[in-house]
């Protein structure tokens, strides 16, 4: 295929398969390589998703040739490492959310992907959503008026042992950073920059918080609130409102199929959206869009705000009473060839919660 984009998935975990299956979908993207700690696995989801390779670690493939993107799908503590491994074999790297574990840590990949001048992008499927786009159309055509508040939720019942990735502060476990960046990462795209945070949570046995909700206060006055729980099936509804009216992502918003716009005189209009296989097509044709064009990030999810969302859950964890090992860990500088230390970021004081 001769514009194909050539994909290298680290991990073989459920977001994994999803991301495999979506590829089949996408015309244009070849499944070249998966790597998984263990051979057994990673040939197991060759064979299922049709990938050229395996590999038994993640730095073969990261230094195998024929490989253009690397997709990070490892646990959320090996983010950062892994994002870094790729860029440094000279691949461009998509980072399933949440991009690391800390705003520390995602400066120093952002720092080092700008200085390789390569691709790099966090996995906010959601935002590359028709739905999410029609939004915005709306918002932007006056429709609803002056937009003033965002509310979303996103809450499902989990059903898991302690043990489990999600419970397990070794893991980066905890709704927050699971589930709570969904609606967080709409709110500030559609209300822009964060002035101010208030956040409130549940934790439960193992440390990490179940169950949390914070409101933020935008810098063009408009409010967002938010929320995300293992413990409680919530609507998992978003609902932009303005002056005239509000609009809503129907079902759950990250499934949405249609957007509704009710206004002040009554009238309620419904307009259908596509959601391609799985709903991660949008963001894989966004990645190899970009990449195709030789964009080092994408305009629908820049890096400034993904480090400055990064930000504001390091705010709201500091407010819960929530902190992991990862925020505790010394950044590794980065070396160049010869030894010198290149500027990575890792220790640059960032205003919390502010969208740079």
């Amino acid at each position: 295929m001769a514009n194909a984009v050539r994909w290298g998935i680290l991990g073989t975990g459920k977001i994994a398969r999803a991301f495999a299956t979506a590829l089949g979908d996408v015309p244009g993207a070849v499944l070249a390589a998966v790597a998984s700690r263990s051979l057994e696995k990673a040939q197991a989801f060759a064979q299922e998703f049709n990938a050229v390779t395996a590999y038994a670690s993640y730095h073969e493939l990261a230094d195998a040739e024929g490989i253009d993107l690397v997709y990070v799908a490892t646990p959320h503590p090996q983010h950062a490492d892994n994002a870094l491994m790729a860029l440094r074999a000279g691949k461009g790297v998509l980072v399933e959310k949440p991009f690391t574990m800390n705003l520390r840590e995602a400066e120093q990949v952002v720092t080092l992907a700008r200085s390789r001048r390569l691709f790099l992008m966090e996995a906010m499927w959601t935002r590359f959503l028709p739905a999410f786009d029609e939004v915005r159309r709306i918002i932007a055509s006056g429709e609803i008026g002056t937009v003033h508040q965002v509310v979303a939720d996103f809450g499902f019942t989990a059903n898991f042992g302690p043990e489990h990735r999600a419970f397990n502060p070794e893991l980066g476990g905890g709704a927050l950073l699971d589930l709570g960046i969904y609606p967080l990462s709409i709110a500030t795209a559609l209300l822009g920059p964060v002035a101010e945070i208030r956040a409130q949570a549940e934790l439960g046995a193992t440390g990490v918080d179940v169950q949390t909700g914070f409101t933020l206060r935008h810098e063009g006055g408009g409010m967002s609130v938010s929320s995300c729980s293992f413990q409680a099936r919530t609507p998992c509804e978003l609902t932009v409102s303005g002056t005239r009216g509000h609009v809503r992502m129907n079902t759950m918003f990250h499934r949405a199929k249609s957007v509704t716009v009710a206004l002040d005189d009554g009238s309620t209009r419904t307009v259908d959206t596509p959601y391609l296989g799985n709903g991660y097509v949008h963001e894989v044709m966004e990645a190899q869009r970009c990449f195709r064009a030789g964009l080092l990030e994408s305009p629908g999810m820049k890096l400034e705000e993904t480090l400055a969302l990064m930000g504001v859950m390091d705010e709201i964890r500091r407010q819960i009473g929530l902190a992991y090992d990862s925020d505790r860990r010394r950044v590794r500088p980065l070396q160049r060839e010869g030894g010198e230390v290149e500027d990575d970021g890792g220790w640059r004081r960032t205003e919390p919660g502010r969208v740079r």
